[in-house]
């Protein structure tokens, strides 16, 4: 399994085991989105009637603007993808999703 795939992983685990609304859903790693849409090119697809979220490796690797480009801030922005996606899924703002995994201090 590489980065990417850990890091979806883990993230989709995490928030599996702190929201009972997700514990069925499949959080699936996709190269690209089919098309792009108004707002661009997804770094997600969201289908709630299936209980499928995809993640889409390309975009989410090659047009993200890291402020720091090294192994941590690459996973954070995964991480922060799947929060964004969870939340989008479930209709809540992500910062509700995990609070206490963003607290550093």
């Amino acid at each position: 399994m590489d980065r990417f795939d850990l890091a979806v992983a883990t993230s989709a685990d995490f928030l599996r085991s702190a929201w009972e609304e997700l514990r069925e859903v499949r959080f699936e790693v996709g190269a690209m989105p089919p098309a792009s849409d108004d707002e661009g090119i997804p770094r997600w697809t969201v289908l709630t009637d299936q209980k499928r979220i995809i993640l889409y490796r390309l975009p989410i690797e090659r047009l993200s603007h890291l402020h720091r480009n090294d192994d941590l801030h690459r996973r954070m922005m995964i991480e922060s993808c799947v929060f964004r996606a969870a939340a989008e899924y479930l209709g809540r703002d992500p910062w509700d999703l995990g609070p206490e995994r963003f607290r550093y201090f």
